[in-house]
């Protein structure tokens, strides 16, 4: 507590020291060209194409080595093992995880739609693949709800239940075991696209794809999923018979047909899941409570398997009582087989959803871990091992996986060091598949259902988002609701798309609509902050400083041209009008004082016709034999005795566009700062740009912004060097306005005496 006082001491005597340092600097007024005309750039010599070529083709034992890591981190990590540091908490990290992967792998079985014993197939294939190529050491690989929800939508929408299934005996039961062998067909041909389309994205380095998933769209992806995956759980828990639904408004009809069954109810299938439920519930909260003081969770799933296998097989539920049960668990893994590529333009789309939403589950569980432990994860690679996982155990008969929320807590929060716990939770389902697993074919489906209700609590509490965003940010709040809406009611591969295309439509508005901020000086100081923000701040006499926080294209580039006129309050439109209006009525007025005859006009009209023609052509030599100079870009041809004739309006004379935050300009925008500088420019305002990154100053050169070499003089440094400047230039012209005029030269006097 004492150091911790200590601190918090030195930290506020930090603060004040720095808050009452000074600093004082001493430099010219720097525009673009001054600015460069100091610098030099450095010479960039490129290797010739053939030195590139031949280190790009060198082979290295480094550059093998690195190759070596990059495809496999486990050669990386596994030399660097400390057993005595690791081997016990991967022990432990690796039961407490093999205990739930047992459960969870059976449960998620039934979101597949598929057999339960290929849930097991999925937990043991690719936990041993992604021990090779992974390169997260916590996260727990195998079955997640929301992929197996998604598996299964697309299982029942090409083999739904009315295609094989029956009436009643014989016919239904070969029929039901036909539907289910189609089923994992489609399964194995859903796995196998996905795993390949996720290689490809890794090869391809498209780690990148995730930053579209934004935090509030996938939150309100899988808590609409956890919908989903509750209500298709609901016919289990109660032990009514209904048809599976997938697509739009599946999430509808699912809950009608339950709420339209629920007469049928089992009773004694509900009271076995429900205290299943109350068990898991209060274990949850035991383990929660009490977890600094427990070696490790306590495995309360395992715990309910247990207890309701041997309830069932003891009372023999599923004879006495109808309740349906797991089934049959066959021994031994199934011999490799190759999917049905015939069915991959049927599910393509749904593919596609499911690599990316796989991928993006994982990374961001993965980043978490990373950061809480000291270590990266590299994006791409993480694709390439969910592919290789995907499209090798596809052949193996497992369904798409990725990481699943609760063993992956299991396995980082029990002492797990790196993924030899993973291996070890594998080796426990192994053992199941081989030789114990005929001992939970009497395991109730209810208990299954109880296990996957309480396992979405984590994404119900999700709902919590919505006061948070609220607070924070309306637009992410738009995402996640619309996010939710769409994937609950539109499914959830229709939902995904149409939750990134309003993603993407929240950028494009960010940007269409961004904080437009006039500025000014705080006293005393080179510091410009938003005027209407703070009542220190004081505006230059004559001088308007206009920020955008946005690039500047041809979303908003009008609205930014029309944001600067409302804001500024300085309008070139209306005061060349108001002009105009001024000098019709100043040659009104003087037309009325007398009129020549006719005839004296017609000639004066002709020969001043010529004259005038005459005039603008050496006019026009001249114009051109002039030199570029800033001033020629401003046009002040106004008389000033017919100021006072316009209506009072502010007196203006220097426009400063501040482009500290703009990261890009097209073309479309040039065209637009170019149009500014001549809407101004022809009512005698100028118009500076403040602080251009080189980005900016690199999309103005492409776009020929600077074909007139002055305008970039037009450019500063800095907003404070754009202010002194035209204060500097402005007291130049009164200067100039208040010298008297030159005299007329005269012949010299010559002195007789010389």
């Amino acid at each position: 507590m004492n150091n911790f006082q200590d601190t918090m001491d030195h930290t506020q005597e930090n603060e004040i020291l720095v808050a009452t340092q000074t600093y004082c600097v001493e430099r010219p007024i720097y525009s673009y060209p001054a600015l460069h005309g100091k610098l030099h750039k450095k010479d960039k010599v490129s290797d010739p194409i053939g030195d590139k070529i031949k280190r790009a083709l060198s082979c290295t034992p480094k550059k093998i080595r690195n190759i070596i890591y990059m495809f496999l981190p486990i050669c990386k990590w596994l030399p660097a093992y400390k057993p005595r540091e690791y081997v016990f908490g991967d022990f432990v990290s690796g039961i407490s995880t093999g205990v739930l992967h047992l459960p969870q792998g059976l449960a998620f079985a039934m979101l597949a739609a598929v057999p339960p014993v290929f849930g097991l197939y999925s937990s043991f294939y690719p936990v041993i693949l992604y021990c090779f190529f992974g390169t997260s050491r916590h996260v727990s690989i195998g079955p997640f709800a929301v992929i197996s929800l998604m598996i299964g939508g697309v299982a029942v929408r090409l083999v739904p239940d009315d295609m094989y299934v029956g009436g009643g005996g014989a016919n239904s039961t070969n029929g039901t075991e036909e539907r289910d062998a189609m089923r994992v067909k489609v399964a194995m041909s859903v796995t196998l696209l996905s795993g390949i389309i996720q290689f490809c994205l890794g090869v391809l380095r498209f780690g990148f794809v995730a930053i579209y998933l934004t935090e509030p769209l996938v939150r309100g992806f899988t808590t609409a999923a956890a919908v989903h995956v509750f209500t298709s759980m609901l016919k289990y828990l109660f032990g009514v018979k209904t048809k599976r639904h997938s697509g739009p408004f599946s999430v509808v009809y699912s809950t009608l047909a339950v709420i339209a069954n629920v007469k049928k109810l089992n009773i004694c299938s509900l009271v076995v899941g429900l205290m299943c439920f109350a068990l898991l519930l209060g274990g949850k909260e035991f383990n929660e409570r009490f977890k600094n003081k427990l070696p490790a969770p306590i495995p309360l799933e395992i715990v309910a398997v247990i207890i309701g296998t041997g309830i069932s097989a003891g009372f023999n539920l599923e004879e006495s009582y109808k309740v349906d049960v797991v089934g049959s668990l066959p021994l031994g893994l199934l011999a490799p087989a190759t999917p049905d590529s015939s069915l991959f333009h049927l599910v393509y789309v749904d593919a596609i959803a499911i690599a990316i939403v796989g991928f993006s589950v994982t990374i961001s569980m993965a980043k978490i871990f990373a950061v809480k432990h000291g270590y990266q994860v590299d994006g791409n690679q993480e694709l390439i091992a969910l592919g290789i996982c995907n499209s090798i155990g596809s052949l193996f008969q497992t369904f798409s996986i990725s990481c699943s929320l609760s063993r992956s807590l299991v396995q980082e929060s029990t002492g797990g060091n790196t993924q030899l716990a993973g291996c070890l939770a594998s080796l426990l389902i192994l053992l199941v598949i081989l030789a114990i697993g005929f001992l939970f074919e009497s395991l109730p489906q209810a208990v299954l259902s109880a296990i996957v209700i309480v396992n979405l609590k984590g994404m119900f509490m999700q709902f919590s988002d919505l006061p948070f965003f609220w607070r924070t940010s309306k637009i992410e709040l738009t995402i996640w609701l619309t996010t939710f809406v769409s994937s609950l009611f539109l499914g959830l591969d229709y939902g995904l798309i149409t939750a990134v295309i309003i993603a993407l439509m929240t950028v494009i508005y960010r940007t269409q609509s961004p904080t437009y901020t006039v500025l000014g000086q705080l006293p005393d100081t080179d510091v410009y902050i938003d005027i209407d923000a703070y009542e220190e701040v004081r505006e230059h006499a004559g001088i308007k400083i206009f920020q955008i926080n946005a690039p500047i294209y041809y979303a908003n580039s009008d609205l930014y041209n029309n944001a600067l006129r409302r804001k500024t309050g300085v309008n070139p439109a209306l005061i060349m009008a108001a002009r105009r209006k001024v000098l019709k009525k100043h040659a009104k007025e003087l037309g009325t004082k007398g009129k020549p005859k006719s005839s004296v006009v017609k000639v004066d009209a002709d020969a001043e016709a010529g004259g005038e023609e005459d005039t603008k052509q050496e006019e026009q030599i001249e114009e051109n034999a002039k030199p570029m100079t800033l001033d020629s870009l401003v046009q002040k041809t106004f008389p000033e005795e017919l100021e006072r004739f316009l209506p009072p309006g502010p007196n203006v004379h220097t426009m400063i566009l501040d482009f500290s935050q703009v990261n890009f300009i097209d073309s479309v925008g040039v065209k637009t700062v170019s149009g500014i500088l001549k809407e101004y420019g022809d009512v005698g305002i100028y118009v500076y740009l403040a602080t251009c990154s080189v980005q900016v100053v690199n999309d103005l050169t492409r776009n020929r912004f600077f074909e007139n070499p002055c305008v970039k003089e037009l450019l500063f440094h800095s907003i404070h060097d754009a202010v002194l400047g035209a204060k500097v230039r402005e007291a130049l012209a009164q200067q100039e306005a208040l010298a008297p005029p030159p005299e007329e030269d005269s012949e010299p006097i010559v002195d007789p005496e010389t």
